[in-house]
C-alpha cells in the first residue's frame, strides 16, 4: 500500500467493506480510494485484481459504493430501499463477468478472467450487496454507532448486537471519548472541592 494514502478498512463482507472506502461520512470524510490506482489496489487486496482503472471507472465505482451504502442504510433502518440505489446495484450486477468457484476448503470465491475489467469486479461487489441486503446470509445489516462514521456493516456476531463498524477505530475512539469525558468531570469536581477547602 502507498503510505501517502489512508489505509484500507478491510472486513469479512465485500460489499460493506467497499462502502468503507469512504469513512467518517458525517464528520470530516476520508476518501480511501482517491485515485484510479488506489481503487485497483483495493480490488487486488480483496481478490478482484484488474490490470488497470480509469478515472471514469473510479467514478462508476463510487456511484456503486454510494448506492450500496444508501440501500444498506435503509435496510439497517428497516426502511424502503431507495429505488435509484436498487437500480444502480442491479445494473452493476448484470454488467459483470465473473464466475463463482468452489475452493478446496468448501468456500465460494469469485474468479475474474485475465482480461477482466473494473466493471467485472464491481459486478461481484454488487452481487455481494444483493445477497446481504436481500437477507440471504446469516447476519444483520447495522450502522456504526459513531456519530461521525455511520458506516454500514454486516453484523455476524452471535448476539447480533455489535455497535461499531470496527472496534479498533470507531469503537476505541468512542470508548476513549467517554473515558476522557468522565475523568474530566471527576477531575474538575475534585479541583473545585480542593479550591473550597
Amino acid at each position: 500500500m502507498r503510505a501517502e494514502f489512508p489505509g484500507f478498512r478491510l472486513g469479512g463482507v465485500l460489499a460493506t467493506s467497499f462502502t468503507g472506502t469512504l469513512t467518517e461520512r458525517r464528520g470530516d470524510p476520508v476518501e480511501r480510494i482517491p485515485t484510479p490506482r488506489r481503487l485497483a489496489d483495493w480490488l487486488a487486496v480483496n481478490g478482484l485484481a484488474v490490470e488497470s482503472c480509469t478515472p471514469a471507472q473510479l467514478e462508476n465505482a463510487r456511484e456503486l459504493r454510494e448506492a450500496i451504502h444508501a440501500a444498506a442504510t435503509a435496510a439497517a433502518n428497516q426502511e424502503d430501499l431507495p429505488a435509484s440505489a436498487v437500480r444502480i446495484i442491479n445494473d452493476f450486477s448484470v454488467q459483470g463477468r465473473a464466475a463463482a468457484v468452489l475452493t478446496p476448503e468448501g468456500e465460494r470465491e469469485w474468479r475474474l478472467n485475465p482480461a477482466s475489467r473494473v466493471e467485472d469486479a464491481l459486478g461481484v461487489i454488487a452481487a455481494d450487496a444483493i445477497s446481504i441486503i436481500a437477507g440471504e446470509r446469516d447476519g444483520r445489516l447495522a450502522l456504526c454507532a459513531s456519530p461521525t462514521c455511520r458506516a454500514a456493516f454486516f453484523d455476524t456476531s452471535q448476539s447480533r448486537t455489535r455497535k461499531w463498524c470496527e472496534m479498533n477505530t470507531c469503537g476505541n475512539r468512542q470508548k476513549k471519548a467517554r473515558f476522557n469525558a468522565s475523568h474530566g468531570k471527576k477531575g474538575a469536581g475534585a479541583r473545585a472541592g480542593a479550591d473550597t477547602a
